[in-house]
């Protein structure tokens, strides 16, 4: 059975790549981008002008209207959705004391709620069909272990997506598998230049845990497709 995934923040950096790997692996890719004409473009690129392949839909994160209405175009094109990779995210600069309030409710709503959103849209029809794969992409800034790095709106953020991780892979049954990915320093807009890695090695674990077999892991946070530490 071909499975679809849907991505978000698939029109760029690290989404771009992990849309790219799932499309050459066979599945069909629903590419989820804020702005839709970004989205239509990548769309085109990816698929080689096959829509079968790669289906484009606007979706803005931090609106729980926009997830709504995403879900029902799904659904109005009977589109399922097997696999869910929350990758969108933002990392706002500031601290505690001084990071800008409405910036931090936008990271909040961007990093956190859009994942918590989507799940709830999209798991119970996995539970349902009895197979499903989410892949929350977090950070080793979100982890105690790794000393919680970065700033207050991004490490805050990634450290509630690892608690939304375990709680929901506690909570389903079947073959339902959740987990976090941590992709590294990838140079992006947003890892920028000096980072070490590639968007390339950054997907690998995220594609990975997109395609886990039956026996594969639930509930855990893995880099390099290996297990690290909340």
């Amino acid at each position: 059975m071909r499975r679809t995934v849907l991505v978000t923040g698939g029109n760029r950096g690290i989404g771009r790549e992990v849309c790219c790997q799932l499309v050459h692996r066979g599945l069909r890719v629903v590419l989820a981008s804020r702005c839709q004409s970004d989205g239509k473009q990548v769309a085109r690129e990816l698929g080689g002008g096959a829509a079968a392949d790669v289906f484009p839909v606007q979706l803005d994160v931090a609106d729980q209207a926009s997830i709504t209405a995403c879900r029902k175009e799904l659904v109005r094109r009977d589109i399922h959705v097997d696999v869910l990779v929350n990758n969108a995210a933002i990392c706002p600069e500031g601290r505690v004391l001084d990071l800008d309030p409405n910036i931090a409710e936008l990271a909040l709503r961007t990093n956190l709620a859009g994942p918590f959103w989507l799940m709830r849209a999209f798991v119970p029809d996995m539970l349902r069909s009895g197979y499903g794969r989410v892949v929350n992409v977090s950070s080793e800034w979100g982890s105690f272990a790794g000393g919680l790095g970065g700033p207050l709106g991004y490490s805050l953020t990634k450290t509630g997506l690892n608690v939304l991780t375990v709680k929901l892979a506690q909570e389903v049954v079947g073959d339902v598998k959740v987990n976090a990915a941590c992709p590294g320093w990838v140079r992006t807009r947003m890892g920028g230049t000096a980072a070490p890695r590639g968007v390339e090695r950054g997907a690998e674990t995220i594609v990975w845990l997109a395609t886990l077999p039956t026996d594969g892991p639930s509930g855990g946070f893995f880099r390099d497709k290996q297990p690290i530490p909340w």
